[in-house]
C-alpha cells in the first residue's frame, strides 16, 4: 500500500515511517515537538526535520529547565548557528515556551495532560482516528486545536496558534491523519492500544 503523498525524500520518509502519527505521552518529546513546530511557522516542515539534530544540540536536548535559563547572550549567540533557523521571535519563542513549561510544572500540570485533554477529555489518552481517502481532506486546524491553541497562550506559551497545535497534534499522534491506504494508518491505531 502506498504512503502519504507528503513525504517524497529523506528526512521526511523515515519520519512519516516511525514517528509521524505514533501516539506520545513523553513530557521531553512533546515539548521538542511544540519548539519544532513552532519553528516551522512559515516555512516547510522538511526545513525543520534537516535542521532537526541542530536544534537538538542548540536546545540543550530540549530540556525545559536548561532552556528557560537561556540568556539574552546564548539567544545572539543561536541567531548564528546554522544549524537552527535563525529568527529571533522563533529562538526566543522557545525561551519563553520553557518558562511556560516550568511553570506548567509547578503548578502540578503536565504538558501531556493538558495537550491530550483536548483530544480526550474524559482522560484515557485515545487518539483521534480519523478515516482519510485523500490529504485534501485533512484540515489544517479543528475545533480541538482551536481550543488547545487559546489553553497554550492562556498558560503563557507562543508559536501556539491553532494551525502549529493541529501540526502538533498530527506529530504527536493525538490525531492519526495517515490515509487509509498507508500502512501507518493501521500501525498507529495499534500504537494507541500499547
Amino acid at each position: 500500500m502506498p504512503r502519504c503523498p507528503w513525504p517524497r525524500s529523506e528526512p521526511d520518509i523515515a519520519y512519516h515511517d516511525t514517528e509521524w502519527g505514533v501516539p506520545s505521552h513523553d513530557e521531553r518529546h512533546l515539548f521538542e515537538m511544540l519548539i519544532l513546530e513552532g519553528a516551522q511557522a512559515g516555512l516547510s516542515w522538511s526545513t525543520i526535520l534537516a535542521k532537526r539534530e541542530g536544534y537538538r544540540e542548540a536546545f540543550e536536548g530540549f530540556d525545559p529547565a536548561r532552556v528557560a535559563k537561556f540568556t539574552p547572550a546564548r539567544v545572539e549567540k543561536l541567531l548564528g548557528n546554522p544549524g537552527i533557523v535563525r529568527n529571533r521571535l522563533k529562538v526566543n519563542g522557545a525561551v519563553t515556551n520553557a518558562k511556560a513549561y516550568l511553570a506548567l510544572r509547578a503548578s502540578g500540570a503536565t504538558l501531556d495532560g493538558l495537550l491530550w485533554a483536548f483530544v480526550d477529555p474524559q482522560g484515557r489518552t485515545r487518539p483521534i482516528v480519523n478515516r482519510w481517502t485523500d490529504f485534501k481532506q485533512v484540515p489544517a486546524k479543528t475545533p480541538a486545536s482551536d481550543a488547545m491553541s487559546k489553553a497554550l497562550k492562556k498558560a503563557g506559551f507562543t508559536f501556539v496558534g491553532s494551525t502549529i497545535c493541529y501540526a502538533l497534534m498530527q506529530a504527536t499522534g493525538m490525531v492519526n491523519d495517515h490515509l487509509i491506504t498507508c500502512p501507518r494508518h493501521k500501525a498507529c491505531i495499534a500504537a494507541a492500544r500499547v
